[in-house]
Parts: C-alpha cells; sequence; structure tokens
C-alpha cells in the first residue's frame, strides 16, 4: 500500500507540474527605442509616452482602436444634439484611479477644462480649442458644448492627450502616473526600463498579462540580440536593420509589417533664412531621392509621401512628383535664390534609427547640390528641447505620428515657423465641416499648398515593423495611434 500511495503521490506531483509547465505565462517584456522624458501624455509631445501608457495606465472618454475606429471608453455612450455642437456622455460608474479615488463627471470637467486653459501645457491644446463648456449633469453625466459643430470631436477625444486625469493626481502623473486603465504604475528605473502591471480593480475586462517591462534598447544590434536570445519578447517597433530576412525565417518569430500615422520629413526651419526662401526649399525638395532613403532608413519598408498625410487615409492625395528628384535643378534654384556655391548648415538628429541612418543618406544627396549639412545626433530630451520647443534649428528628421495631424502647418507657434493665410483659411472651415465628402476635398486642398510651398521635405510613411515571439497574440499590426496597447495580448496556451 506505502509503494502504490508513493506511486500516486509521484503521479500528483508530475501532474501538478506539468499543468504549471503546459499553463500559458502571464509576463512579457518588450523593447522600445525611446525612453519618455516622462509618463504624463498630457503635458508632452513624445510619442515615446504615449507608447507605454495609452489605453495601458489612461484612458479617455473614448478610445482609438486597432484599425483606427472610435470606441467607448470612459464614456460608454453619448448622445449628440441635432445642431452637432452638444455632447452627453454617459459615463462608466465604479471606474476607479489606481490611488482608489472614484472617477466621475467631475474628473471630466477637471480634465477637459486643464487641457484648454490659457495656461495649459498640453502639447495637443488645439484639440480642446472648439470646447465652449464643459457641464457636470450628475456624477455619471457630462454634456460638453462646442463652439461650432466638429466632425471629428469623438475622434480628437481619443488622442492620449485628452485621457482623463484626476485632480488629486495629475500634478504627479509624469513621475507616478495615475489613471484608470487595466494596468497601474509599478516601476521606472531611469534609463533601463518601465514596469507596469495589472491593475486587480479594472471596471472593464481584466488583463492577460500580470506584468509588463517596457524596456529601452536605442541600439539597433543590441535589440537583435535581446530578442534572439529570449530577454525580450516583443518588439512593436522593431529596428532591426539587415538582420529582418533572418528573424522572418525563423519560426521561432512572427514578423508583421503595418502602417503608422508616422509622415516623416526633413524638417526645415521656415522663420530663418536661409529656409525662409521658398527656392531654397525647391532646390532641398528636388535634390532628395526618396528611394534610396527609403531603402537605407527602413530597409525599404516606408511607403513615399510627397505631403504631410497618410496614404492608408481615403483623403490622401499623391503628390510625391511635385518637386522629383533632380539635381541640376536643385542647383538651379540654389542659385536663383543667391546660393550658387551653396551654403552651411546644421541637421540635427534625434535617436530614431530612421533618423540617424537617413540623416546621413540626407547629408550625402545635400552635398551633390552643395549644402554641406553638419549632422548634430541628439538625445530625445535634447531635440525636445532645443528643436521642438525653442526652434533652435536648420534642418532635422523625425516621425510625426499623431494622427491625421496636417493642422500643425496651421500653428502659429509651430517648429516648422510656417505661416500661409490660404492654409488657414482651409484648416479653419475644415474645423466646422462635418461632411464626410467635403472633410477629404478641403484635405485635399491642404496638401497640396503644403506640398507646393515645399514647407518641409517629404519623406516617407514610417512602416510598423513588428516582431514578437510566435505565441504571442493580441498585438497590433498597425499603428492608427501611438501606442502599445496590451488590452488584449496573451500567450497562446
Amino acid at each position: 500500500m506505502k509503494t502504490i500511495a508513493r506511486f500516486l503521490g509521484a503521479a500528483a506531483i508530475l501532474l501538478a507540474s506539468g499543468t504549471t509547465a503546459l499553463s500559458a505565462r502571464t509576463d512579457l517584456v518588450l523593447g522600445v527605442v525611446l525612453e519618455p522624458p516622462h509618463l504624463d501624455p498630457t503635458a508632452g509631445a513624445a510619442a515615446a509616452i504615449d507608447e507605454i501608457v495609452y489605453a495601458n495606465i489612461f484612458e479617455g472618454l473614448t478610445r482609438i482602436g486597432p484599425d483606427g475606429e472610435v470606441q467607448p471608453a470612459l464614456a460608454e455612450s453619448w448622445e449628440i444634439s441635432e445642431d452637432g455642437k452638444t455632447y452627453t456622455f454617459k459615463l462608466r460608474e465604479g471606474a476607479k484611479f489606481h490611488d482608489g479615488t472614484s472617477f466621475d463627471a467631475e474628473d471630466v470637467k477637471f480634465t477637459l477644462d486643464r487641457a484648454r486653459a490659457e495656461d495649459s501645457t498640453n502639447a495637443q491644446k488645439v484639440l480642446f480649442s472648439a470646447i465652449d463648456t464643459v457641464e457636470v449633469v450628475d456624477p455619471a453625466s457630462v454634456k460638453v458644448t462646442l463652439k461650432h459643430p466638429q466632425g471629428s470631436f469623438l475622434w480628437k477625444m481619443g488622442w492620449g492627450d485628452a485621457v482623463i486625469v484626476a485632480p488629486e493626481s495629475a500634478e504627479g502623473n509624469k513621475e507616478k502616473p495615475v489613471g484608470t486603465g487595466p494596468f497601474r504604475f509599478e516601476n521606472w528605473a531611469k534609463g533601463s526600463s518601465v514596469t507596469i502591471a495589472r491593475n486587480p480593480d479594472y471596471w472593464g475586462e481584466p488583463v492577460a498579462l500580470e506584468k509588463a517591462e517596457f524596456r529601452f534598447i536605442p541600439d539597433a544590434a543590441a535589440s537583435v540580440t535581446a530578442l534572439l536570445s529570449g530577454d525580450v519578447q516583443a518588439f512593436p517597433n522593431f529596428q532591426a536593420g539587415d538582420a529582418l530576412p533572418q528573424i522572418q525565417a525563423d519560426p521561432r518569430f512572427e514578423v508583421v509589417i503595418g502602417a503608422t500615422e508616422g509622415e516623416t520629413v526633413l524638417a526645415m526651419n521656415n522663420s530663418k533664412e536661409p529656409f525662409s526662401n521658398i527656392k531654397v526649399r525647391q532646390a532641398i525638395s528636388h535634390a532628395l531621392n526618396r528611394d534610396e532613403i527609403i531603402l537605407g532608413a527602413t530597409s525599404g519598408n516606408g511607403a513615399p509621401i510627397g505631403s504631410h498625410f497618410s496614404p492608408a487615409s481615403p483623403a490622401y492625395v499623391d503628390l510625391t512628383g511635385t518637386y522629383p528628384y533632380d539635381v541640376e535643378r536643385a542647383k538651379a534654384l540654389l542659385a536663383e535664390a543667391g546660393h550658387p556655391d551653396g551654403f552651411s548648415a546644421t541637421l540635427k538628429l534625434p535617436p530614431p534609427p530612421y533618423a540617424r541612418l537617413g540623416g546621413e543618406i540626407i547629408a550625402s544627396q545635400l552635398r551633390e547640390i552643395g549644402i554641406e549639412a553638419e549632422i548634430v545626433p541628439m538625445e530625445w530630451a535634447q531635440w525636445l528641447e532645443q528643436v521642438f520647443t525653442n526652434k533652435d534649428y536648420d534642418l532635422t528628421i523625425v516621425s510625426h505620428t499623431e494622427p491625421n495631424d496636417i493642422n500643425i502647418y496651421a500653428r502659429d507657434d509651430y517648429y516648422f515657423g510656417y505661416d500661409n493665410p490660404k492654409l488657414d483659411a482651409v484648416m479653419a472651415e475644415l474645423e466646422t465641416t462635418t461632411d464626410t465628402a467635403k472633410r477629404n476635398e478641403l484635405f485635399g486642398q491642404a496638401q497640396r499648398i503644403i506640398a507646393e510651398d515645399a514647407v518641409n521635405g517629404f519623406l516617407f510613411q514610417l512602416p510598423k515593423v513588428g516582431v514578437w515571439d510566435a505565441k504571442l497574440e493580441g498585438m497590433w499590426e498597425n499603428a492608427p495611434i501611438q501606442a502599445t496597447d496590451l488590452t488584449k495580448v496573451h500567450w497562446a496556451e
């Protein structure tokens, strides 16, 4: 009997250990290129913030789904008045912030009033410019009245810049973010990683992952090593370079090449000589060999663009032929602009590989027409301060990953330094237009204006090269918004 008992006991142990071995894991390490400057999406322009916190830690009234569609979030439903100016949101009851404070209509009013205030530090304050008043109807209802109808209002409320924050914790969100999302902030090891953990008190469907670590790996070679060794199981945006074919052939991994909203541009300081001269900007545009740049900066995976608009949009106009690659024409335009021998300029490059690799190629192409571009590598925080905020630059390369953001060209204080009353009028009309066909027509007009003005050197739409463990499910193929949404991510059993 003792022998039988020992046998049954051993079998039970084997069965238990086998069950554990076969059960799906619940942790995940993701590799990301950039460390965010802080973790408050309502107070910073860096995409690296939203890539960690959007939909994971913070939620808005609405949210943008994997196909770019507007979905309910903290607002479970809404009613729109007949004149299109008043939105009455029915809020989720029982939702709480991660510090235990309750979510209600007062938090929505606080968030929207704070974002549109005169002293607002929100990088996308323009999202809230149409709001006239925000009224608390009751704890579970809020009424937002607009100055005019705005067809994109619900979509704008789904941006990371519009997530709902609480007055009790808003000031501390840069270092210790407190939201209502399915994950709560756990730790930020500066220079290394940010870790989030499952929120046990989440109002909605619980997430499958118990913990996720976003590990900062700016070096492409290190990314490949981390993936192959298993230290990192997923790269939402992988910088594989020449190693991509090897990884695609490895059955351990899934490689998914999708689209982003990232218009990648050679930005020119239009408010500064000689770039204030349209002929100089046109010359630079003619000097750019997009095919060569796309091959070197994205391994050929980027889609060429001729204006600031995504090729995936139904309103896209193909303007890549506006300034075709033509070295001799570029030289002639420089001479007409008073620079027959060219000139010198700085090319300030943030850390992403598309910028660093693309910068080397572009500097070589500009040299062919007499422009000596001195490459100045910068860390992300430096770039945000010097280039984006202080406008202290000649040329730079960056991908604008905010969705449908052509309106930035009509902003008086934007770092491009561009001003055209004709574009301003188009964007003002677009702001009050709700008819889809008319909106697409206006988007087309706006694309043509900035393309003809050669505001920037328009390069390519940044591809989303996702690479992850083949057993991982729920990662997004495309990036209609700058986010790594983990709400549906899980390991296959």
